[in-house]
């Protein structure tokens, strides 16, 4: 299994690890349900490093991002970020993706783990010969730390990133930490205001402990894997592998936002606009079970009158705070309206559950 530069980290806070993709990885520290509390009260520590991150740069980098992603890279600012694809030739999604603008001509991409090897490949291939644009994998050499909670801004603040006071969400700006340089990011997976850090490898297990050590103040503890996962499905965010594969379209996960048809044409922009034209034959869902009960991936989605399958829970759980069993899933459109009555197939038993409109959670403002 490969390992992050802050294995030792984990093995010293006695993380439960566990095989994500390949990778060794904390599952919990504390306990899942405490570190997902911690986040939704304080903040968490998660290490991301096992994300890939990719730069491409040169003078043809919009061109050649605007051909293999589907969101408008030509709108970002310098310093700005945003949510996107990569699609295949069909519309089917290659993997969900963050893209910020470093400077004019130089982007970094943060792609997921289970993806980093294909997406790679599939970025070499489509640049081939074009020596306008330089593509360089940083994973190795550049880790990813993620603080995210309400406490986060004032944790990295204390730490000398002043850059934060008025940093908005899907900016980034260059700083320290505790005389670390970093690429500091407002961005995040758990709904929570936070930030993610990208900083040299070799500098990683330093900034974790300094983040450890003055994050008690705060209340701040390191989190793993479950509780990210339980964050992010409370938010109604798509899981890659689950909610998302090759096998639908940014259009069918309620993701069109991140479909730019206007700046012209890119992978996967044909086959998007056919079924655009057409009209979907499944949308994506969240719903709420109606009595306490956990659904999980891969249990059937049931017509409540006729009971016959109509789809599946693609990811489910628990929420702590609202104590409900919650999911995701796809069903044909004419059950996707919020307030439709489903039933979800749980261990033999049919349980009665309604379409709601996400994020299940909603945080105050900070």
């Amino acid at each position: 299994m490969q390992q992050t530069p802050l294995i030792h980290q984990h093995r010293a806070g006695s993380a439960k690890l566990v095989d994500f993709a390949g990778w060794e990885m904390p599952i919990q520290y504390s306990g899942v349900v405490d570190e997902y509390h911690t986040v939704r009260s304080h903040a968490g520590l998660f290490d991301v490093s096992h994300m890939g991150r990719v730069r491409i740069a040169g003078t043809g980098a919009i061109p050649f991002l605007q051909r293999v992603t589907t969101n408008d890279v030509g709108k970002l600012a310098v310093f700005q970020a945003h949510y996107s694809m990569v699609c295949n030739e069909k519309g089917g999604i290659k993997d969900d993706i963050f893209v910020y603008r470093l400077s004019a001509d130089e982007f970094l991409l943060c792609v997921n783990a289970s993806n980093r090897e294909k997406i790679l490949l599939w970025l070499q291939s489509q640049l081939a010969q074009d020596k306008t644009v330089r593509l360089e994998d940083r994973s190795v050499e550049l880790a990813q730390v993620a603080v995210q909670g309400p406490r986060s801004r004032e944790l990295l603040i204390s730490l000398g990133a002043t850059a934060l006071e008025g940093l908005r969400l899907h900016h980034t700006s260059d700083g320290t930490l505790g005389g670390l340089s970093c690429l500091l990011a407002r961005t995040g997976y758990t709904g929570e205001l936070g930030y993610e850090i990208y900083i040299d490898s070799n500098k990683a297990g330093r900034l974790w402990d300094l983040l450890v050590d003055r994050g008690k103040a705060w209340g701040v503890k390191p989190a793993g894997l479950g509780a990210r996962d339980l964050l992010r499905l409370e938010m109604g965010y798509l899981l890659y592998g689950n909610d998302i594969g090759e096998d639908g379209t940014p259009l069918e996960a309620n993701a069109d936002w991140t479909v730019s048809f206007q700046k012209g044409e890119f992978i996967g922009r044909q086959a998007l606009l056919a079924q655009k034209q057409a009209g979907l034959t499944r949308r994506f869902v969240a719903f709420e079970l109606v009595e306490k009960a956990v659904p999980r991936h891969g249990f059937r989605i049931l017509d409540p009158t006729t009971f016959l399958p109509i789809g599946e829970v693609t990811s489910g759980n628990l929420s702590p705070l609202l104590q409900k069993g919650i999911g995701l899933g796809y069903v044909p459109p004419r059950y996707a309206e919020p307030g439709t009555s489903i039933l979800i197939e749980i261990r033999g038993k049919s349980l009665p559950a309604v379409i709601v409109k996400p994020p299940f959670y909603k945080r105050k403002k900070a």
